[in-house]
């Protein structure tokens, strides 16, 4: 009665782990979808002015980026498409052809692509076309997710490092330390549910994909966005990792009944199948975006093997062989176990390091974003159980009659208990934005370009400056009419001055680029608010001048 009070007692904990973790997921990535690719430049810019109609817009990502069909648009001034044609990929560079003879006005460019790891980026930005008008309506939800397909997407990664852990380990035990005496029935259920496991999340993370994407709902993604998934790299490798599982299988089959029908040579396919199914992992992950991405897949493929080897291993010891083998076998197998765990948690720490290195970026990003928060709080988590796998390895170093196999059992459970939640925070973790990510992000929608446009009754004149900051800078001037025409302007001339220094006008030279169009540049020394003042003479008599402030940083 004793003995069924402690397996419960041991089975609760385990569950009360498996929660956590699953908690640890669901409330990890909560908030909108972050994608995991920035917008970094666009041509026409964004917010910008521009004196006549371009032929494409450019799109310029932070990394490669593929298409999502039907999810890239711009719409004119008056609402209708001014896109004509496919866009294309190159890369990080999307380019989106327009028709000719666009109107003056505003337009709205409405983009969203799948990033390289497998995340859409969404979203708007606008030009003017002679002047800004009011913009166009979206007509699609650009940014949108659907909040039960964005809360599936991280369980169904847990329980694919889950099948991870009792696939992996548990077959090395039984290939490596089984005892030969002992019926494998029950460790190869714990293998199957394992494989089970992979191969649903798999496939869940395949339907997933097309909801997410294209920003439907759980069933409203069409057979030709489930096409376009599985034409993809992301559906492409999620097929070889289904194709890698199911080979898997059948090698499993005279090992997991322990029948010796197994060959050395099975094994070593066993190994080379087990090492491509990891490498999926990696290349549908932030690895590949990353600024060295072989090293990181291969680190990113280390550190799931050594975390599904040492957790594997600990299920089958606190599971079956601390229960079953007598103290012969466990006096042989526990030495054996110590190193392998070991080496495993060596392979951990270096390689969670190097991620960390690379992901992070800098050390203000591990306390100044969610992502670093998370990778602290699993490097805590990690610490925890390190350190109860440490005194359990000096009891198998020093092992007495008194410490025995239940209170390897005890302990061997709670690093079960705390690793569920680590596994937990790595699912979540791979749904936010690296801190590499979100300074590409903010650096591109910080602009310095100060555009400006000042007017009377007779001229309209648009200032652009660039980059607002001391040192040199350019000068962009177009003049319109009222009703926002070009205007030709037979003489130009602009000047600068810093009053609150002291500083007396400085002349800027201007070169006449069209007949409304000049530029200039001029050295400003100082920070502070700049007055320019600028000359428009349009005929013989007709001349206005026009001034404006701008802050120089």
């Amino acid at each position: 009665m004793v003995r069924m009070t402690v397996d419960r007692r041991r089975a609760s904990m385990t569950l009360a782990g498996l929660l956590l973790g699953l908690l640890a997921v669901l409330l990890g990535p909560a908030g909108p979808a972050a994608a995991h690719a920035a917008l970094v430049a666009s041509d026409p810019g964004s917010n910008t002015i521009v004196p006549d109609a371009p032929n494409k817009v450019t799109l310029t990502f932070s990394e490669s980026v593929q298409l999502i069909s039907g999810k890239i648009q711009v719409l004119a001034p008056d609402g209708s498409r001014a896109d004509q044609g496919e866009p294309k990929a190159d890369g990080a560079t999307v380019t989106i052809p327009l028709r000719s003879g666009g109107g003056r006005g505003t337009y709205l460019v409405s983009y969203r692509v799948v990033s390289a790891d497998s995340h859409p980026v969404a979203g708007t930005l606008t030009y003017s076309v002679g002047a800004a008008s009011t913009p166009p309506t979206e007509s699609q939800a650009a940014e949108s997710v659907d909040p039960v397909v964005r809360a599936l997407i991280p369980v169904g990664k847990y329980l694919g490092y889950a099948g991870l852990v009792l696939l992996i380990g548990p077959v090395l035990v039984l290939a490596l330390l089984w005892p030969h005496r002992l019926s494998r029935v029950a460790p190869a259920r714990l293998v199957w549910t394992g494989l089970g496991l992979v191969l649903g999340s798999t496939v869940l993370g395949l339907w997933l994909q097309a909801p997410y994407t294209t920003g439907t709902g759980l069933f409203g993604a069409s057979g030709a966005d489930l096409k376009d998934v599985l034409g993809s790299t992301f559906g492409a490798v999620m097929l070889v990792r289904l194709g890698v599982i199911i080979a898997a299988a059948f090698l499993l089959r005279p090992l997991l009944r322990g029948s010796g029908g197994e060959s050395k040579a099975d094994l070593a396919l066993l190994g080379v199948l087990g090492v491509a199914a990891l490498a999926t992992w990696p290349l549908t992950g932030h690895p590949t975006a990353s600024p060295v991405a072989g090293v990181s897949v291969v680190v990113d493929a280390i550190h799931l093997a050594a975390m599904a080897v040492w957790l594997g291993g600990l299920v089958m010891l606190t599971g079956f062989l601390l229960r079953r083998a007598n103290e012969t076998e466990l006096g042989a197998i526990l030495p054996i176990w110590s190193r392998w765990a070991a080496t495993a948690v060596a392979a951990l720490i270096l390689a969670g390091v190097v991620q960390a290195l690379i992901e992070v970026s800098s050390f203000k990003g591990l306390y100044d974003s969610t992502y670093g928060r998370l990778i602290l709080a699993k490097v805590a988590l990690a610490a925890a159980v390190i350190g109860i796998a440490a005194y359990s390895r000096k009891l198998v170093r020093n092992r007495s009659a008194e410490s025995g196999p239940g209170l390897l059992r005890r302990l061997v459970m709670a690093e079960l208990a705390v690793t569920a939640v680590v596994l937990g925070v790595t699912a979540a973790l791979v749904q936010i934005p690296p801190p590499r990510t979100a300074e590409a992000a903010q650096t591109a929608t910080t602009s310095t370009t100060i555009t400006k446009t000042v007017a009377n009754d007779s001229v309209s004149l648009q200032v652009d400056v660039f980059p607002a900051t001391v040192g040199n800078n350019s000068l962009h001037l177009y003049a319109y009419t009222p009703d926002n025409k070009p205007l030709p302007v037979v003489e130009w001339s602009a000047t600068a001055a810093l009053p609150a220094k002291g500083i007396e006008p400085i002349d800027v030279p201007l070169l006449r680029i069209t007949d409304f169009h000049a530029v200039g540049d001029i050295a400003l020394p100082m920070a502070g608010e700049w007055t320019f003042k600028f000359v428009v003479r349009t005929s013989d008599i007709d001349q206005s001048t026009l001034t404006m402030t701008a802050n120089i940083s």
